[in-house]
């Protein structure tokens, strides 16, 4: 027979379980994206600062860039990856995007060569997702378990440009590309409307396009194109 004072402490167990359960679950219901409309070519400061505050406070937000709609939180925020997999119905396996502001944020979590150098300073800002040899930087969870590598681009939007540089650091992205669809969303309000309880902002600068990046392995120095998107393909292939 189990000793009295074990079965409180388990019984305890299970309270403790059941409301750490529930103020998630609550927190759950009571999140609402906050919606900012941003000028496409000149966003106001105001409102990037805000959604930068929200970033900064592990948010997880909806914002344009010169491909598409994309996802987007700071490194450490392991609950805003979470959500990114739910939204999109990722699994473990997925790798997420470094989105930098210049080649000096990219050079801090990418080793990139002078001719690599070269070759990306030539596409970029521009819609091309580079797969690089990562450095020290990069946390092991976002980087490829094989060939410790890691995609980052360097975006044109000037929305994600300014959201990157009031921030100070990357942010991690993903494509907006909701399970079984065929095509982000292009529409701000589209997305307030589907994701509201699971965004913390959505930054809307209107109509967005629905082309990925192109995306460009160099991880061998070489470039290999192993998707053709939104960028031109040409200039990596011979």
């Amino acid at each position: 027979m189990s000793h009295p004072n074990r079965l409180v402490d388990r019984l305890w167990v299970v309270v403790l379980a059941g409301m750490r359960h529930f103020r998630v679950m609550v927190r759950k219901l009571q999140r609402m994206a906050k919606y900012f409309d941003v000028h496409p070519d000149n966003p106001q400061r105001r409102s990037i600062s805000q959604v930068v505050d929200l970033l900064r406070a592990d948010g997880l937000i909806a914002y344009p860039t010169d491909s598409c709609y994309a996802l987007g939180c700071v490194l450490g925020n392991r609950d805003g990856i979470d959500r990114i997999r739910s939204i999109r119905g990722l699994d473990d396996r997925h790798h997420f995007t470094l989105m930098c502001r210049d080649f000096a944020q990219l050079g801090q979590f990418a080793h990139v060569g002078n001719t690599v150098f070269r070759a990306i300073k030539a596409a970029t800002p521009g819609s091309y997702t580079f797969i690089l040899p990562a450095t020290k930087e990069v946390p092991r969870r976002l980087m490829h378990p094989k060939k410790r590598t890691v995609g980052a681009r360097i975006p044109q939007h000037p929305v994600a440009q300014a959201l990157l540089a009031e921030l100070g650091e990357p942010m991690l992205s993903s494509t907006l590309l909701l399970p079984d669809e065929a095509e982000p969303m292009t529409q701000g309000w589209e997305i307030k409307e589907a994701l509201d309880h699971v965004l913390d902002a959505v930054v809307d600068s209107g109509d967005c396009g629905t082309e990925p990046t192109t995306v460009v392995d160099f991880s061998d120095d070489e470039p290999v194109v192993l998707r053709r998107g939104a960028g031109d393909p040409d200039r990596f292939e011979s």
